[in-house]
């Protein structure tokens, strides 16, 4: 991906807006994956970097963000049709797995593959326990 270091692959990126109530209700378990899988989330927010600063201090995220802003290069040239997205991006820089708005399933899916691809234990992010909904779109 374009302006993304992957450096030693695989990792999720996470895009994000600051300002998107599914990417609020999404943010604290995107932590989740960095707590399960340490290093391995980048999140890229369509905000600037005050803004994604502040955003990260509210919902407790320690994964690095960088901004995309207009006219959003990054978020454009792979076609983002909704924030959040969710990508895992494989060690040779392919995309493995795209996750669209909030999807429990999905996310879960996607810490599986996680954890395959760099040798880690399984953690899921989200359970029906946690009250949060099995799907709400972006």
């Amino acid at each position: 991906m374009p302006g993304v270091d992957f450096g030693e692959g695989p990792r999720a990126l996470f895009l994000y807006k600051v300002t998107c109530p599914v990417c609020q209700m999404a943010a604290p378990k995107v932590q989740r994956l960095q707590e399960a899988y340490p290093g391995r989330i980048v999140g890229i927010g369509e905000d600037p970097d005050e803004e994604l600063e502040a955003f990260g201090r509210r919902f407790g995220l320690s994964f690095a963000s960088s901004p995309d802003l207009p006219p959003y290069e990054l978020s454009n040239a792979y076609g983002i049709r909704t924030v959040p997205t969710t990508f895992l991006v494989g060690r040779d820089g392919i995309i493995v797995r795209t996750v669209e708005s909030w999807d429990r399933e999905g996310l879960n899916e996607l810490s599986k593959t996680l954890a395959e691809l760099s040798g880690a234990a399984y953690a899921p992010i989200s359970e029906p326990a946690d009250g949060l909904p099995p799907f709400r779109p972006g």
